[in-house]
């Protein structure tokens, strides 16, 4: 009964994480597979504003249909001279750019399926990204080429802007700038993390990523070397970090993903650099939204349901975990 609840609350209202918020984030997608209406797809906009910087877009318009269903889109009013749906309308106009940590089809693929009715913006990346968009799907075999580079005819679109790692890259248009930082996923596959600046607060994103323990370079641990003084300073709103699978599945199964004893061990050593001498209250309370969940699909129980409860067992650290669900709207 509880549990039907707090789902009908969600069902009518947006969740606020944090009483002083800078950020808002609608959730076009939150999942990992295999449902394909579900994939990482997240809309970033800073507090007053309904331009946003869509981050990752394995799901968009199926999103946005579920988010205008949940009233995550109230402040934007519908335009009767448009020719389109006002999901559409949305799509076209209100998201500026695209932000994408990583070029696996679950991050990308509604950014190539939905090129056709979209308008004019940039995308950024690391190199390795915007080259493999560029080379294997705007190439006139994959999709027509809608983007700025590649082969011709080019139809410019999306603009590549590529992002340096660890250099600060101001987004003018929606007032933020993005930091960027390598992931491993894995055998030297590279994902990114993005750390989102807007008036001197901060969110971090992680794309898909390996633990350090299973990689020989340790890139989440550089990750929480940057941010550890913004937490210590109240200036990091929030970690949005991957949990594809529950601790069932074996490690030489887990394809360059997190599953909940990894996440804590992770989390462990972000308490430590925090705070060295009492980690164990460092991180109390500080808000972690678990993404990429990779459905099961079994009957008995869901990922999800096994993840929480293997997060909340392991969890010594007063984390606040937050599973978010597609459609809704977060603030922090």
């Amino acid at each position: 009964m509880i549990r039907w609840l707090i789902s009908l609350f969600f069902l009518f209202s947006s969740f606020s994480l944090y009483s002083d918020t800078a950020f808002k984030v609608i959730v076009l997608g939150c999942g990992g597979g295999p449902l394909e209406n579900n994939l990482s797809g997240y809309l970033f906009a800073t507090k007053d504003s309904e331009d946003f910087i869509a981050v990752d877009a394995g799901t968009l318009l199926s999103g946005i249909f579920r988010a205008q269903a949940r009233n995550s889109f109230q402040r934007i009013p519908n335009d009767p001279s448009s020719e389109f749906d006002p999901e559409a309308t949305i799509l076209r106009n209100q998201i500026k750019g695209y932000l994408i940590s990583h070029p696996h089809l679950d991050h990308i693929g509604a950014l190539v399926i939905n090129s056709p009715i979209d308008t004019k913006k940039p995308i950024f990346g690391t190199s390795f990204t915007i080259d493999s968009i560029r080379d294997h799907l705007f190439n006139w075999k994959i999709w027509p080429n809608f983007g700025s580079e590649g082969k011709k005819p080019r139809l410019n679109q999306y603009q590549y802007q590529r992002l340096k790692m660890l250099q600060r890259t101001p987004i003018p248009e929606l007032g933020i700038s993005v930091e960027a930082f390598p992931l491993s996923h894995p055998d030297g596959y590279q994902s990114t993390a993005f750390l989102i600046e807007y008036k001197d607060q901060y969110i971090l994103y992680f794309g898909d990523t390996s633990p350090d323990a299973l990689e020989p370079k340790k890139r989440i641990r550089a990750v929480w070397e940057r941010v550890a003084p913004l937490i210590r300073a109240n200036k990091l709103s929030a970690i949005f970090l991957e949990c594809s699978y529950s601790d069932r599945q074996k490690v030489n199964e887990l394809y360059g993903h997190l599953d909940p004893m990894y996440m804590m061990e992770e989390l462990q050593q972000l308490a430590s650099l925090v705070d060295p001498i009492k980690p164990k209250t460092s991180l109390s309370g500080f808000k972690v939204v678990v993404t990429h969940i990779q459905n099961t699909l079994l009957k008995q129980a869901s990922a999800r349901d096994f993840i929480e409860f293997e997060l909340n067992k392991l969890n010594d650290l007063g984390i606040n975990f937050f599973l978010p669900e597609q459609g809704q709207k977060l603030e922090f």
